[in-house]
């Protein structure tokens, strides 16, 4: 059973071992000039105001785990969208649009219930 996977192993080392190879190659060949300029920080070709330890919002991490949640939720409707035909042919169409239904009318509530509490806006 595993032979058969043996050429994408191979594969998998021979890329590790290139990818390895090149980077150590481009350390040992490369110039090696460093000046204060090229380690200073840059932003926008304007010197860096402020400390790089800001705090982040609140609001900004709860919209990514908003983003997230979505997200999945997405990703588990696609392959019940690529699968909706077979489940017609097998005769079960009916209980698997249900069952879709209310998983995104659960999203619908859920999405509803985060406008009203204002998880979406930015201030």
């Amino acid at each position: 059973m595993l032979v058969d996977y043996a050429p994408i192993f191979l594969m998998v080392v021979l890329a590790l071992g290139l990818a390895l190879t090149l980077l150590k190659f481009a350390e040992w060949l490369g110039p090696r000039r460093p000046r204060g300029v090229k380690a200073s920080p840059y932003e926008s070709g304007m010197d860096p105001i402020g400390t790089a330890r800001e705090r982040y919002s609140v609001k900004f991490y709860l919209v990514a785990m908003i983003f997230i949640v979505f997200d999945v939720e997405v990703v588990f409707m696609y392959p019940w969208a690529v699968s909706f035909q077979s489940f017609l042919d097998a005769g079960a169409g009916l209980g698997a649009f249900a069952v879709i239904f209310v998983f995104i009318l659960i999203l619908f509530v859920g999405l509803i219930y985060d406008i009203k509490k204002g998880g979406l806006d930015w201030d």
